[in-house]
């Protein structure tokens, strides 16, 4: 069976509201407002005084994927907004007004209760004009934490990017069609094809600076997507939990990569890490990953340049995360814990030099 994702984008542009009327709009009132909630000091008794839908209270219960989606995106951004919030001291208990309709929905996505990469970034963006490109000017997002363009842009850079990757679905599912006949042409023009991609890729991965300021991204809307530690859902168990904070590893783009490249990342808590981020990925993401590990590796089918020109891209991108990981946390932080949790820049550096080590 060939390839048939288009990218790992909703196939529709994700629902911006929920129906006039329903008992969710709520949310989209609460989503609104965050940003300027989370001014106040008194944020969150306010939103724990919060009568909150459930997923599944009203009469007209969410019924599709989209609706679940924006439900998981708006409570997911409370729910972070709640534990993290800028200048108040660090909150460890999730209020079950909050904390159960974020259990359910999760439930009913598959997923770990957590605002991810997909409710921050897949989820989170509606186009100006919808017969244009999904791509920077035509697009803005949904929701923020903070009054501050930089935050929007953050967001958007990363909407882009992911909307590019359909060059690399379709490259992927003529790799699957050169494999079956043996065509080594049709192969390389396929590699060809993911390697302009991911220039396309790094050169919108290289305007992250245009609008957004280093200080204010580490002091303003960071701390908003960090991780859960030690934190425990009011009524739901009397044990602590932890879970992964929204980052850039939870993309899928680079692990399809990975996977297609056949890249032999050694064993490591790196590698238990990135496996690990699989799980706060949609499920039919996972499905993609699994099913691209599962093509045959073409090293030796391959042409030498053209292969080795996709490798030297992945490194390149990942040489510029690195850089702006450098440039936007790592000078301004002693914690060597990233938003996921992870030693970010050691684990960095070792992909980059593993995805080098792997070309012919």
């Amino acid at each position: 069976m060939l390839l048939q994702q288009l990218s790992f984008l909703p196939e529709e542009d994700p629902l911006a509201a929920f129906p006039p009327g329903s008992p969710f709009e709520l949310l989209d009132t609460l989503g609104r407002d965050l940003p300027s909630l989370l001014m106040d000091s008194d944020c969150r008794n306010y939103l724990a005084s919060l009568d909150i839908p459930a997923p599944s209270s009203a009469p007209e219960a969410l019924q599709t994927l989209p609706q679940l989606r924006l439900y998981y995106l708006r409570i997911g951004f409370l729910a972070s907004a709640y534990i993290n919030q800028v200048g108040q001291p660090a909150a460890t208990l999730l209020p079950k007004n909050i904390a159960r309709p974020l259990v359910e929905v999760c439930q009913q996505l598959r997923r770990p209760p957590i605002l991810s990469y997909d409710g921050y970034a897949l989820f989170n963006w509606r186009r100006f004009d919808t017969s244009k490109a999904i791509a920077l000017g035509n697009i803005d997002t949904l929701q923020n934490f903070v009054h501050r363009y930089d935050e929007h842009w953050f967001i958007l850079i990363h909407v882009e990017i992911e909307a590019l990757a359909e060059a690399i679905f379709s490259a992927i599912a003529e790799i699957e069609r050169a494999l079956t006949s043996s065509d080594e042409a049709l192969l390389n023009s396929a590699l060809g094809a993911i390697g302009e991609a991911l220039q396309r890729q790094i050169a919108v991965l290289e305007r992250i600076p245009e609008h957004m300021d280093a200080r204010l991204y580490y002091k303003t809307f960071r701390p908003y997507i960090r991780f859960f530690e030690n934190v425990v859902f009011e009524e739901l168990s009397q044990a602590s939990v932890n879970f992964r904070g929204e980052t850039g590893a939870q993309s899928s783009i680079m692990p399809m990569l990975v996977a297609l490249m056949k890249i032999p990342h050694r064993a490591s808590p790196l590698l238990d890490h990135l496996i690990d981020m699989r799980n706060y990925m949609p499920d039919e993401h996972r499905d993609i990953i699994a099913y691209v590990e599962q093509i045959p590796d073409f090293k030796d089918l391959a042409g030498r340049d053209v292969y080795n020109e996709v490798l030297e891209a992945m490194a390149l991108f990942r040489d510029v995360h690195y850089e702006w990981a450098q440039q936007y946390i790592h000078r301004w932080v002693d914690d060597p814990r990233g938003t996921g949790g992870t030693p970010y820049m050691q684990w960095l550096k070792q992909l980059i030099d593993e995805t080098r080590a792997a070309q012919k």
